[in-house]
């Protein structure tokens, strides 16, 4: 039993120091968005879910430590100065080849980044159903219940950027996409013009039913 213990102890130790990691190449790359964006909603929600990545990175440590593991919260950063050549290289080498380049204009790179971010969220979704039941099965009520509270977090911004995605492709079509190539009012007044004639009044239909026939004239004519 107690070998299993620490096989199971073990495995949870390394779903949540993934989850770590995952978290903390977030903190990079939210940071990178929120410069970039424009949209006053979008910028505000990408904001706070900083602060929510933040919180999440703190509660998967501590739970990792608690469990008896560790984990290096400076390693992101670490990598990517040695890369850069130090702190105010750093933020730039985070926007630069991954951040910079991503289209021609404001519009396009804050959709792609949008897309980016949903991608995301998903495998943090799916990390964290993983060490949920992992814990459940472990019996590990505490590791559960964090796992889970974060997991409804990542889907609730998962489901803000479901809906921005569209919007922000509408505006990455009206900055880049000229007006005679968009679908417009005039095209949509067309279509409905040509939709079949539409039938009478009731109205009128009683009146002309009302109307006698010529074989009823001719019956009155007779008498």
């Amino acid at each position: 039993m107690a070998d299993d213990e620490r096989v199971g102890n073990g495995k949870l130790i390394q779903y949540l120091t993934e989850a770590h990691g995952k978290e903390q190449e977030l903190l990079q790359s939210l940071t990178a968005h929120i410069e970039i964006a424009t949209k006053p909603a979008y910028k505000k929600r990408l904001k706070d879910h900083l602060k929510e990545t933040k919180q999440h990175a703190k509660l998967v440590e501590r739970r990792v430590k608690k469990l008896g593991g560790s984990v290096d919260s400076s390693a992101p950063a670490k990598l990517v100065e040695a890369a850069a050549g130090g702190p105010k290289l750093a933020a730039a080498a985070v926007k630069g080849a991954g951040h910079a380049i991503r289209g021609t204009g404001e519009e396009e790179k804050q959709l792609k980044n949008a897309k980016t971010e949903y991608f995301n969220e998903h495998e943090e979704i799916a990390n964290y159903t993983a060490i949920e039941t992992l814990a459940t099965a472990l019996g590990d009520r505490e590791t559960a219940k964090i796992a889970k509270g974060i997991r409804r977090e990542e889907e609730r911004m998962a489901s803000f950027l479901e809906k921005q995605i569209p919007l922000l492709t509408k505006d990455v079509v009206k900055a880049e996409v000229p007006r005679s190539e968009r679908a417009s009012s005039t095209t949509r007044r067309r279509s409905s013009s040509t939709s079949p004639a539409r039938k009478k009044p009731s109205s009128t239909r009683k009146a002309t039913a009302r109307k006698p026939s010529s074989s009823r004239k001719k019956a009155s004519a007779k008498k």
